[in-house]
């Protein structure tokens, strides 16, 4: 909204300026109203260029995200949706740059429309203004401006013949000499009358590299800050495939810092020099090493899985593994569940890999005395299609479960986790064991759920449980899933601010 609001205050106030500035005066006879056009068009062309690279400055969203003083919770949410504000701005551009807009226009919204494609219009009909302007035909003030420029002493107003700069207006000296009001409707009187001799134009100068020249400045640091971690050495530490298809690396790196919930780009140069792919840590900043869960899901991470001999029966020596690069690590939407009271984090298959790591560091927490949380309640689902996922993430917790019991914290973590695929043999392996104290799949005590979960039921729960709280609410996993926690988020929100508020957050990359 803010950004719509700007490019719509930018546009109107440049649109005005070259409708009502004076030295534009003999232009617009030209041109009409087109050149207004053009220009606002232009300014805000230049502002989206200025914007462009900001939002994949990563370096500067973590410090943005970190900086809690000048950064709060609804401007960090906003942060979270850095790539598609990138996507909106580069498609304006696109739009802009572009003489197939009309191949977009279907695909995007109004105002990439209006502001944009305009300017392409906006010149093309300046150009057969000008190219009009030289016949016959055109008669009048138009037809003798556009003959302007042909004897030594004359400075031209109609581009087409010297194709320089297309849009020019009345030079600073020239309209004190020149009576504009009087001369254009006494255009015969030129070089006759004192108060009007020939007027004088001439183009703007540059100013486009004034919007851009501080954020490409700042993109350059970025690049160089990435290049330097690029030189940093990744140790490998270890190497686990789970039964699962997931492929789990430890690693160490010299001077790596991360917090709950981030996330890193990894590059294995054997695979491709080129492709840099983001995983989430599920190691806890209170451990000694960095690890990521990696689930094969296309061509780079089943050609990691084999480089890594995860299909052969014995693991290759370490010393033999391919070289990985690690850029980061990146805040993400989940960093900011130990800022609220109250957390409810969501996970959908693999998407459970951010909250390994809070839980973790929750764990950590938990055992060091000294630690104040602000978080007291934790709520944890996790919906999955496959039982045996279940295999690496049971035994943390696990952990979790015993240490909350030692600690006399029964209520602080409340986990719900829903099997949605199963075998009929697994059927009858469950209803079997179904009066076991430990649950058959998991081995946790709190028992597996089957099917998905009413979020209507569960919404309504957490709304009865916390009638005056701020509830974070963070989510990893699809989009159409994405969509119905939003919609769950707004609808049980109270209306009465010191009421119930439900704050959603979307883990992307």
């Amino acid at each position: 909204m803010v950004w719509l609001v700007l490019n719509l205050y930018l546009f109107i106030d440049t649109f005005h300026w070259y409708e009502d500035e004076d030295a534009y005066i003999y232009t617009r006879i030209m041109l009409g109203s087109t050149l207004a056009w053009a220009r606002a068009s232009a300014t805000c062309l230049n502002f989206n260029c200025m914007l462009i690279l900001l939002p994949v400055s990563r370096n500067l969203i973590s410090f943005l995200r970190g900086a809690s003083i000048c950064c709060g919770g609804a401007s960090r949410r906003q942060l979270d949706k850095n790539t598609a504000f990138h996507k909106v701005v580069a498609y304006g551009i696109a739009v802009n740059a572009s003489k197939l807009f009309c191949c977009c226009f279907c695909s995007l919204p109004l105002n990439y429309f209006e502001f944009h494609t305009i300017h392409i219009v906006a010149h093309l009909i300046n150009i057969e203004r000008y190219h009009n302007s030289q016949s016959k035909e055109a008669g009048g003030l138009r037809n003798k401006l556009s003959g302007l420029g042909k004897r030594p002493n004359e400075s031209y107003l109609n581009p087409i013949r010297t194709y320089e700069t297309l849009v020019r207006g009345q030079t600073p000296h020239s309209m004190l000499l020149h009576n504009v009001t009087y001369c254009k409707d006494h255009y015969l009187e030129w070089e006759k009358a004192t108060q009007c001799p020939l007027p004088q134009f001439s183009g703007n100068k540059p100013a486009a590299w004034k919007w851009v020249v501080s954020p490409v400045v700042l993109y350059i640091c970025e690049r160089i800050v990435r290049f330097w971690r690029f030189q940093q050495e990744v140790v490998i530490t270890k190497v686990v495939t789970h039964s699962s298809g997931v492929l789990e690396l430890h690693m160490k790196k010299h001077g790596f810092k991360m917090e709950a919930g981030q996330y890193i780009f990894l590059q294995c140069s054997s695979i491709s020099p080129l492709e840099w792919h983001p995983f989430t840590l599920t190691s806890a900043p209170e451990e000694d090493f960095f690890s990521v869960h990696i689930r094969v899901a296309g061509d780079w991470t089943a050609a990691l899985f084999k480089a890594f001999g995860a299909e052969e029966e014995a693991f290759k020596e370490l010393w033999m593994l391919p070289r990985l690069v690690v850029d980061g690590p990146y805040g993400s939407a989940t960093t900011d569940v130990f800022r609220y009271g109250v957390s409810v984090c969501i996970a959908a298959g693999i998407g459970v890999t951010p909250f390994a790591s809070i839980l973790k560091s929750i764990w950590y927490k938990c055992c060091n005395p000294n630690t104040v949380l602000v978080l007291q309640k934790v709520y944890f689902y996790w919906i999955c299609r496959d039982p045996s996922t279940f295999e690496w993430f049971a035994d943390l917790l696990f952990l979790l479960e015993t240490k909350m019991v030692e600690k006399g914290k029964n209520d602080f973590l409340s986990y719900h986790i829903f099997l949605t695929g199963w075998d009929e043999s697994q059927a009858t392996h469950i209803a079997l064991h179904y009066d076991e104290k430990m649950d058959v799949i998991t081995g946790l005590r709190q028992k597996t759920f089957y099917g998905r979960p009413n979020w209507d039921n569960e919404f309504k729960q957490l709304a009865e449980n916390h009638p005056s709280n701020s509830i974070g609410v963070f989510f990893c996993g699809p989009k159409n899933l994405s969509k119905i926690l939003q919609k769950m988020c707004s609808s049980y929100s109270s209306v009465d601010p010191r009421g119930v508020q439900f704050h959603y957050n979307e883990e992307s990359f």
